[in-house]
Protein backbone atom coordinates (compact mmCIF):
# COMPACT_ATOMS: atom_id res chain seq x y z
CA UNK A 1 0.00 0.00 0.00
CA UNK A 2 0.82 3.66 -0.90
CA UNK A 3 0.13 6.34 1.03
CA UNK A 4 -0.22 10.54 -0.86
CA UNK A 5 -0.62 13.29 1.76
CA UNK A 6 -2.16 16.46 -0.14
CA UNK A 7 -1.00 18.84 2.25
CA UNK A 8 -2.34 22.49 2.61
CA UNK A 9 0.80 25.00 2.89
CA UNK A 10 -1.23 28.38 3.41
CA UNK A 11 -1.50 31.41 1.32
CA UNK A 12 2.10 32.08 0.59
CA UNK A 13 3.72 33.11 4.32
CA UNK A 14 6.06 29.66 5.77
CA UNK A 15 4.26 30.67 9.30
CA UNK A 16 0.80 29.69 7.98
CA UNK A 17 2.09 26.15 7.69
CA UNK A 18 0.03 24.57 10.76
CA UNK A 19 0.94 21.95 13.29
CA UNK A 20 -0.97 19.14 11.34
CA UNK A 21 0.99 20.07 7.91
CA UNK A 22 4.26 19.79 10.14
CA UNK A 23 3.29 16.48 11.26
CA UNK A 24 2.54 15.28 7.98
CA UNK A 25 5.53 17.02 6.28
CA UNK A 26 7.75 14.09 8.45
CA UNK A 27 6.15 11.83 7.79
CA UNK A 28 7.08 12.35 3.86
CA UNK A 29 9.09 9.40 1.91
CA UNK A 30 8.80 12.06 -1.26
CA UNK A 31 7.85 15.10 -2.67
CA UNK A 32 6.27 16.11 -5.39
CA UNK A 33 6.80 19.06 -6.89
CA UNK A 34 5.51 20.38 -10.36
CA UNK A 35 7.39 22.60 -12.13
CA UNK A 36 4.95 25.51 -14.20
CA UNK A 37 7.96 27.05 -15.47
CA UNK A 38 10.74 30.43 -15.08
CA UNK A 39 8.07 32.77 -13.73
CA UNK A 40 6.68 30.61 -11.27
CA UNK A 41 10.40 29.43 -9.69
CA UNK A 42 9.39 31.14 -6.57
CA UNK A 43 6.96 29.06 -5.30
CA UNK A 44 9.23 25.93 -5.86
CA UNK A 45 11.43 27.83 -3.82
CA UNK A 46 8.90 28.15 -1.12
CA UNK A 47 7.63 24.90 -0.96
CA UNK A 48 11.39 23.43 -0.42
CA UNK A 49 11.47 26.54 1.92
CA UNK A 50 8.49 25.18 4.28
CA UNK A 51 10.32 21.56 4.18
CA UNK A 52 13.72 23.20 5.11
CA UNK A 53 12.28 25.00 7.94
CA UNK A 54 9.55 22.16 9.66
CA UNK A 55 11.18 18.64 8.26
CA UNK A 56 13.17 17.09 10.64
CA UNK A 57 15.65 15.14 9.29
CA UNK A 58 16.68 14.43 5.69
CA UNK A 59 15.42 11.27 5.31
CA UNK A 60 12.81 12.44 2.30
CA UNK A 61 13.51 13.24 -1.28
CA UNK A 62 11.64 16.00 -3.94
CA UNK A 63 11.17 14.35 -7.43
CA UNK A 64 10.23 17.21 -9.93
CA UNK A 65 8.28 17.29 -12.84
CA UNK A 66 6.65 19.29 -15.72
CA UNK A 67 3.29 20.68 -14.73
CA UNK A 68 0.88 20.24 -18.07
CA UNK A 69 -0.21 23.23 -19.28
CA UNK A 70 -3.82 24.54 -20.46
CA UNK A 71 -5.35 26.68 -23.15
CA UNK A 72 -6.79 29.80 -21.21
CA UNK A 73 -9.22 31.70 -22.57
CA UNK A 74 -10.78 29.18 -24.70
CA UNK A 75 -14.78 29.35 -25.57
CA UNK A 76 -14.66 26.04 -23.91
CA UNK A 77 -14.05 26.54 -20.72
CA UNK A 78 -15.10 23.08 -18.86
CA UNK A 79 -13.84 21.06 -21.99
CA UNK A 80 -10.43 22.58 -21.19
CA UNK A 81 -10.31 22.25 -17.78
CA UNK A 82 -10.96 18.39 -18.29
CA UNK A 83 -8.26 17.55 -20.44
CA UNK A 84 -5.72 19.55 -18.28
CA UNK A 85 -6.76 17.19 -15.19
CA UNK A 86 -6.93 14.21 -17.56
CA UNK A 87 -2.85 15.13 -18.34
CA UNK A 88 -2.18 15.65 -14.73
CA UNK A 89 -3.94 12.40 -13.65
CA UNK A 90 -1.49 10.49 -16.37
CA UNK A 91 1.27 12.58 -14.72
CA UNK A 92 0.38 12.10 -11.05
CA UNK A 93 -0.38 7.85 -12.00
CA UNK A 94 3.48 7.98 -13.67
CA UNK A 95 4.82 9.52 -10.33
CA UNK A 96 3.19 7.17 -7.95
CA UNK A 97 3.95 4.15 -9.92
CA UNK A 98 7.38 4.77 -10.91
CA UNK A 99 9.30 7.33 -8.06
CA UNK A 100 7.39 5.52 -5.27
CA UNK A 101 8.02 2.16 -3.09
CA UNK A 102 5.58 -0.03 -1.54
CA UNK A 103 4.89 0.95 1.85
CA UNK A 104 6.08 4.87 1.26
CA UNK A 105 4.68 7.71 2.15
CA UNK A 106 4.11 10.68 -0.89
CA UNK A 107 3.06 13.90 -0.88
CA UNK A 108 1.94 17.20 -2.46
CA UNK A 109 2.17 20.25 -1.58
CA UNK A 110 -1.18 22.35 -2.24
CA UNK A 111 -1.06 26.47 -1.98
CA UNK A 112 -3.42 27.24 0.22
CA UNK A 113 -6.15 24.86 1.04
CA UNK A 114 -6.38 21.98 -1.35
CA UNK A 115 -10.49 22.40 -1.17
CA UNK A 116 -10.60 25.82 -2.45
CA UNK A 117 -10.32 25.66 -6.49
CA UNK A 118 -7.56 22.99 -6.50
CA UNK A 119 -7.98 19.49 -8.80
CA UNK A 120 -5.60 17.55 -6.58
CA UNK A 121 -7.81 15.94 -4.52
CA UNK A 122 -10.16 15.33 -7.38
CA UNK A 123 -7.24 13.39 -9.13
CA UNK A 124 -5.98 11.46 -6.45
CA UNK A 125 -9.16 10.68 -5.93
CA UNK A 126 -9.93 8.73 -9.69
CA UNK A 127 -6.25 7.45 -8.86
CA UNK A 128 -7.12 5.81 -6.21
CA UNK A 129 -10.92 4.63 -7.51
CA UNK A 130 -9.26 3.07 -10.01
CA UNK A 131 -8.21 -0.25 -8.77
CA UNK A 132 -4.52 -0.01 -10.31
CA UNK A 133 -2.88 0.97 -7.28
CA UNK A 134 -2.84 0.04 -3.68
CA UNK A 135 -3.44 3.54 -2.70
CA UNK A 136 -4.54 5.54 0.23
CA UNK A 137 -4.94 9.15 0.72
CA UNK A 138 -5.17 12.21 3.06
CA UNK A 139 -5.84 16.09 3.05
CA UNK A 140 -4.53 18.29 5.51
CA UNK A 141 -6.28 21.44 5.20
CA UNK A 142 -4.44 24.98 5.10
CA UNK A 143 -4.86 28.75 5.64
CA UNK A 144 -6.53 29.66 2.56
CA UNK A 145 -5.67 32.91 0.44
CA UNK A 146 -9.25 33.96 1.34
CA UNK A 147 -8.70 33.55 5.20
CA UNK A 148 -5.17 35.85 4.56
CA UNK A 149 -7.16 38.26 2.26
CA UNK A 150 -9.31 39.22 4.92
CA UNK A 151 -6.95 38.87 7.98
CA UNK A 152 -4.41 41.32 6.04
CA UNK A 153 -7.33 43.77 5.52
CA UNK A 154 -8.69 43.18 9.05
CA UNK A 155 -12.09 42.49 8.19
CA UNK A 156 -14.44 40.01 8.42
CA UNK A 157 -15.41 37.62 5.31
CA UNK A 158 -19.15 38.33 6.15
CA UNK A 159 -21.45 41.08 8.30
CA UNK A 160 -23.48 39.78 10.88
CA UNK A 161 -26.20 37.55 10.14
CA UNK A 162 -25.49 37.47 6.32
CA UNK A 163 -23.99 35.35 3.59
CA UNK A 164 -20.94 35.04 1.32
CA UNK A 165 -20.46 33.76 -1.56
CA UNK A 166 -16.91 32.46 -3.29
CA UNK A 167 -16.68 32.60 -6.77
CA UNK A 168 -14.46 32.90 -9.70
CA UNK A 169 -14.24 36.08 -11.82
CA UNK A 170 -15.41 33.67 -14.91
CA UNK A 171 -18.60 33.51 -12.58
CA UNK A 172 -19.12 37.28 -11.35
CA UNK A 173 -19.38 38.27 -14.85
CA UNK A 174 -22.82 37.60 -14.86
CA UNK A 175 -23.60 39.22 -11.97
CA UNK A 176 -23.61 40.36 -8.20
CA UNK A 177 -25.04 37.40 -6.78
CA UNK A 178 -28.58 38.24 -5.00
CA UNK A 179 -28.31 36.30 -2.36
CA UNK A 180 -25.02 37.36 -1.00
CA UNK A 181 -23.99 40.35 1.30
CA UNK A 182 -20.38 39.57 0.36
CA UNK A 183 -18.81 38.21 -2.26
CA UNK A 184 -15.10 36.66 -2.42
CA UNK A 185 -13.51 36.35 -6.08
CA UNK A 186 -10.91 34.05 -6.89
CA UNK A 187 -8.90 33.44 -10.66
CA UNK A 188 -10.24 36.35 -12.22
CA UNK A 189 -7.74 36.97 -15.01
CA UNK A 190 -10.27 40.25 -16.53
CA UNK A 191 -10.76 42.57 -13.78
CA UNK A 192 -14.16 41.89 -13.23
CA UNK A 193 -14.73 44.46 -10.32
CA UNK A 194 -14.52 46.92 -12.93
CA UNK A 195 -17.75 46.37 -14.47
CA UNK A 196 -19.41 47.33 -10.77
CA UNK A 197 -17.51 50.43 -10.49
CA UNK A 198 -20.68 52.31 -10.55
CA UNK A 199 -22.00 50.95 -7.90
CA UNK A 200 -21.61 51.54 -3.70
CA UNK A 201 -19.76 48.85 -3.09
CA UNK A 202 -16.44 48.15 -0.78
CA UNK A 203 -13.57 46.16 -2.05
CA UNK A 204 -10.81 44.53 -0.43
CA UNK A 205 -8.20 43.29 -3.10
CA UNK A 206 -4.97 41.34 -2.53
CA UNK A 207 -1.80 40.16 -4.56
CA UNK A 208 0.43 37.61 -3.50
CA UNK A 209 -0.56 37.70 -0.26
CA UNK A 210 1.56 36.83 2.76
CA UNK A 211 4.65 37.08 0.25
CA UNK A 212 6.98 39.38 0.66
CA UNK A 213 5.59 41.06 -2.84
CA UNK A 214 2.48 41.29 -1.42
CA UNK A 215 0.37 44.33 -2.41
CA UNK A 216 -3.10 45.42 -0.46
CA UNK A 217 -5.26 47.84 -2.19
CA UNK A 218 -8.64 48.59 -0.65
CA UNK A 219 -11.40 51.38 -0.45
CA UNK A 220 -14.39 52.25 -1.79
CA UNK A 221 -14.68 50.12 -5.72
CA UNK A 222 -15.45 53.43 -8.07
CA UNK A 223 -12.09 55.36 -6.00
CA UNK A 224 -9.71 52.42 -6.72
CA UNK A 225 -10.66 50.30 -9.34
CA UNK A 226 -8.28 52.29 -11.53
CA UNK A 227 -5.51 51.72 -9.03
CA UNK A 228 -6.11 48.18 -9.04
CA UNK A 229 -6.05 47.77 -12.81
CA UNK A 230 -2.89 49.56 -12.51
CA UNK A 231 -0.67 47.91 -10.09
CA UNK A 232 -2.29 44.44 -11.07
CA UNK A 233 -0.92 45.56 -14.59
CA UNK A 234 2.09 46.54 -13.35
CA UNK A 235 3.08 43.34 -10.75
CA UNK A 236 1.79 40.57 -13.38
CA UNK A 237 4.36 42.23 -15.58
CA UNK A 238 7.19 42.31 -13.18
CA UNK A 239 6.49 38.97 -11.95
CA UNK A 240 5.28 36.76 -14.79
CA UNK A 241 2.45 35.96 -13.15
CA UNK A 242 -0.02 37.11 -10.45
CA UNK A 243 -2.21 35.49 -7.89
CA UNK A 244 -4.94 37.41 -6.44
CA UNK A 245 -8.39 37.88 -4.91
CA UNK A 246 -10.72 39.97 -3.41
CA UNK A 247 -13.50 40.60 -1.37
CA UNK A 248 -16.26 42.38 -2.60
CA UNK A 249 -19.71 43.76 0.15
CA UNK A 250 -22.33 46.39 -1.19
CA UNK A 251 -22.21 49.70 1.28
CA UNK A 252 -24.36 49.91 3.86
Amino acid sequence: MKKILIIGIGAGDPGYVTMQAVEALNRTDVFFILDKGPSKTKLIELRKEICRRYIRGNDHRFVDATSPEWARDTEDYFSTVDDLNRDKQALFERLISEEMADGECGAFLVWGDPTFYDSTIRIIEMIANSGRHQLDYEVIPGISSVQALAAKHKTTLNRIGQSIEITTGRKLAEGFPDNADSVVVMLDGGDTYKRFADQDIDIYWGAYVGMPDEILVSGKLKDVAGEIERVRTDARRANGWIMDSYLMRRAT
